[in-house]
């Protein structure tokens, strides 16, 4: 990771896993900004263009795949890179559709904060994706 700040904003419903990955990235000393429903996640993405969003899927208001779209269809927010955050768990090539448009996907339960931190690096490193990706990267096969 480039030694320029790396802002962050964290979307969940859930104020514990929020709080403890914000904890989490701020020790790797990412700017963490959150938000606890897509209609804020919507508003502080446009105001604040984060490097990276990281996004669940069950949340009030608007949930995380409307979000994503919203995100990329607006100008201003469709090239930040999103990673989604699922409870849900799924077969592969199911996660892989219903998050077209994300960089990459993570099911909650399955993955240890340091994995997340670990991909929100990686998503950094490899910068932004072409103005025609609008589809998924490959999720890692370290996602197990």
């Amino acid at each position: 990771m480039s030694e320029s700040f790396k802002s962050i904003l964290l979307v969940d419903d859930d104020l514990t896993l929020r709080e403890m990955y914000s904890e989490r990235l701020k020790a790797e000393g990412f700017v963490v900004e959150m938000a606890r429903d897509g209609e804020e996640a919507l508003s502080k993405a446009a105001e604040m263009h984060p490097n990276i969003i990281l996004l669940d899927i069950m949340m009030p208001k608007i949930n995380g795949l409307d979000v994503l779209k919203k995100l990329r269809e607006q100008e201003e927010t469709k090239a930040i890179p999103v990673i989604v955050l699922t409870a849900l768990i799924q077969d592969r090539e199911k996660m892989e559709s219903i998050t077209r448009g994300a960089d990459d996907y993570i099911v909650k339960s399955e993955t240890m904060p340091g994995e997340v931190i670990q991909k929100v690096k990686d998503l950094l490193e490899r910068g932004p994706k072409p103005s025609e990706g609008t589809t998924a990267n490959p999720p890692s096969a370290a996602a197990a």
